[in-house]
């Protein structure tokens, strides 16, 4: 199969960082990815120059957004930095010309009850509504908690029903987690046609073995044979969803390379 694989790297240089891996796709944070301060370009040639130089070297940026945007939650202190947050790094990955922007599905807090798990749905419809989407946001499916928005299936449901009433629906997509999914208590062996089944796509794939058991809740990602997901199971999610993928393993170049020949021969 012709799916292209890359990896998660350092925002430095990405494009050192895809030619280290043979590899003509590359995601990475834009500044500091468990503050609020805002993005930040590390690249030496600025927003411009590394818009240019990965253009030049055919190479696909993706933008991870920071881990603490909760667009969700019912704490205006935290969602209302978030929201602006949002908007911050869809700007500045819109200006390296990234293809997309992953962030997290959030939460409400836990203990909260079913009113307010209904305003957490609603507050994703509106920060759609709020953000100027000059690229795709894609929303990920996460691991752990009972009042995530996003790791049952029946939760990233509401959250679709919830969004697509919003303006700016048609720019959110879908990022799908193999860690994520698993840990989170959803079958790999269907999870690519559950998923389509409610968002109607799968932009991306985050493809990541997992150190912990099924359904355990744990966002603990490992090397592919390193963890307890089958390797057919993983196999199966990337050939099934047909869309771009990226390994958040650990390691650098050297073990981002093994494992994409790990992936590829099971493809």
């Amino acid at each position: 199969m012709s799916i292209t694989i890359g990896a998660h790297v350092d925002q430095t240089d990405p494009i050192a960082e895809a030619k280290a891996r043979d590899t003509t796709l590359v995601q990475f944070f834009l500044g500091n990815p468990q503050g609020y301060k805002g993005p930040e370009f590390k690249y030496a040639g600025g927003a411009d120059g590394l818009r240019a130089d990965a253009e030049a070297s055919g190479i696909d940026l993706y933008v991870h957004a920071p881990y603490l945007v909760n667009v969700a939650t019912t704490n205006n202190r935290i969602r209302i930095p978030s929201r602006k947050l949002l908007q911050q790094h869809v700007d500045a990955a819109a200006a390296i010309g990234a293809k997309g922007l992953i962030v997290h599905g959030g939460h409400v807090d836990a203990g909260d009850d079913e009113a307010m798990m209904a305003k957490g749905f609603d507050n994703w419809r509106k920060a759609v509504d709020a953000t100027d989407l000059k690229i795709p946001i894609l929303i990920e499916n996460t691991a752990g908690g009972d009042n995530a928005m996003t790791r049952y299936l029946d939760k990233i449901a509401r959250v679709w029903d919830a969004i697509s009433k919003a303006e700016g629906f048609e720019n959110v997509g879908f990022c799908l987690d193999t860690c994520h999914a698993h840990a989170g208590g959803n079958a790999l062996e269907t999870v690519v046609d559950d998923v389509r089944a409610i968002t109607g796509r799968i932009d991306l794939v985050h493809c990541n073995d997992s150190r912990d058991e099924f359904d355990s809740g744990a966002d603990r990602h490992a090397n592919f044979g390193a963890g307890k997901i089958d390797a057919d199971l993983l196999a199966g999610v990337v050939r099934a969803a047909d869309a771009p993928v990226i390994c958040e393993t650990p390691g650098g170049a050297t073990e981002h390379v093994a494992d994409f020949a790990w992936l590829r021969e099971r493809l």
